[in-house]
């Protein structure tokens, strides 16, 4: 697909990744800033959904807060990728599903409301796949947020932020499952999830706010489809190095240009000794490999042993499961 030219919808996909108006009319308020109608705003936003350069207007959520995850990985040859990748994409769990350049060449992340939610998720693959599943949990994020400037340039890294889980209410897991599936796009999408979920405007409002201020709410905007959107050498580098060597690079690599998301996961012994994680999301391969020049000059990790699985294809990409309870849409 090609790139955005419209300056509006650059500015509309640029600047509102996050800190979303959670406010009665908040597309009105963007309306204001873009000095357009706030149903020429509707209308760029669902013509870009249905286009599938963005999935949502809608939340993120801390890693492991609300529910539970992890990243997996299997392996299937040629002959048997379709099928084995239509395994994977099926359980309702799994909410982002890569094809990637290694013997381990299928990777996903798995979703739930708790950890058995998950674990019953892998065992399902794993039994209908007759493979083994790599479960690379996440041990401490360094860079989770994930926004793309839209002109090409690299912004700041949040700080990250620490998630109170003391916010937490009966109820919100409802609101953040709406979240994860996108807002309404109506002039009062508050209201319209407020209906759908049986409460108040006035008492989902002050929830969202609640969560977004305790960080629970990692991300409030509008939720990019990166390969869509020019993004299309997107690569995961992968570190041997120990506990602490991680602890004291991670932060850093986090804060290299062009590097997107980076953690720590759990290594899985005699199989897969990688603990550091990084994505780089580029435009091009040789851009993608000048920004992993510069990762290799980090401190830490110039001799460690690593790898570079380059995504060829997206299986899946959805929100993530937070409640197995199913409703109408808002």
């Amino acid at each position: 697909m090609q790139n955005v030219a419209d300056p509006v919808d650059v500015a509309l996909l640029n600047d509102w990744q996050r800190d979303f108006p959670i406010v009665p009319a908040p597309f009105a308020i963007l309306a204001v800033r873009l000095n357009i109608s706030e149903d020429d705003v509707l209308q760029r936003l669902d013509r870009m959904r249905s286009a599938g350069r963005i999935t949502r207007v809608g939340a993120t959520c801390a890693p492991n807060t609300v529910s539970a995850s992890t990243l997996a990985a299997l392996q299937a040859g040629p002959e048997e990728l379709e099928q084995v990748a239509e395994i994977v994409g099926d359980q309702p769990g799994v909410n982002h599903s890569y094809l990637r350049e290694d013997a381990w060449n299928i990777w996903f992340v798995a979703t739930g409301p708790d950890r058995s939610h998950v674990n019953h998720t892998l065992a399902r693959i794993s039994e209908r796949t007759n493979r083994q599943v790599l479960d690379l949990r996440l041990v401490r994020p360094f860079n989770v947020d994930l926004g793309f400037r839209m002109n090409g340039k690299a912004g700041a890294v949040p700080e990250p932020r620490p998630a109170d889980l003391s916010a937490i209410r009966d109820g919100d897991r409802d609101i953040l499952q709406c979240l994860t599936r996108g807002l309404p796009l109506k002039s009062r999408p508050w209201a319209a999830m407020a209906r759908h979920l049986d409460r108040s405007e006035v008492e989902v409002l002050a929830r969202v706010a609640a969560l977004h201020d305790a960080g629970v709410i990692a991300r409030l905007g509008v939720i990019v489809r990166h390969r869509a959107l020019g993004w299309t050498s997107n690569a995961m580098c992968v570190w041997d190095v120990s506990h602490e060597v991680a602890g004291e690079v991670g932060p850093v690599l986090a804060r290299v240009p062009g590097v997107t998301l980076c953690y720590e996961r759990r290594s899985v012994e005699g199989v897969w000794p990688y603990r550091l994680y990084n994505m780089i999301h580029a435009r091009s391969r040789p851009e993608a490999m000048t920004t992993l020049d510069q990762v290799r000059t980090l401190k830490g990790l110039k001799e460690a042993r690593h790898k570079v699985l380059f995504s060829t294809r997206c299986f899946k990409q959805t929100g993530a499961l937070i409640n197995v309870k199913k409703g109408k849409a808002a």
